[in-house]
């Protein structure tokens, strides 16, 4: 049988700006751990510190441009497009455009803060 999911809860986020997310699936809207889906809205200039997380996360940008970090240098992720980071990898994401972006987000296993391994 289906499972409805009537509506996001909002997470905290990190970053020097506030950027919302709506967590749809994931440990703290659904109790769901293997997997989350999240929309993500950052403001321009929005930026957070570097990950080095435990799990693949899959980001489709929906509206603005989101700037990848990574060892191997930088990606700008523009609307309509999409990046995979493997887990284990070290990344860094930002909205440094002026309009900010709208991502989704999906994370293989589910995103947790104790799974992200944010730089100190």
């Amino acid at each position: 049988m289906p499972t409805f999911i009537e509506k996001p809860t909002i997470v905290e986020a990190a970053g020097n700006l506030p950027k919302v997310i709506r967590e749809y699936v994931g440990a703290v809207n659904t109790g769901t751990r293997g997997l989350s889906i999240a929309h993500m809205s950052s403001p321009g200039g929005w930026a957070e510190p570097g990950q080095r997380p435990e799990f693949d996360e899959y980001t489709i940008v929906l509206r603005g441009a989101v700037l990848v970090e990574h060892e191997g240098g930088t990606l700008e992720v523009g609307a309509g497009q999409a990046v995979r980071t493997a887990a284990g990898e070290w990344v860094r994401y930002s909205t440094p455009g002026p309009d900010g972006a709208d991502y989704v987000s999906v994370c293989l296993p589910g995103f947790t803060p104790d799974t992200v391994h944010r730089d100190a």
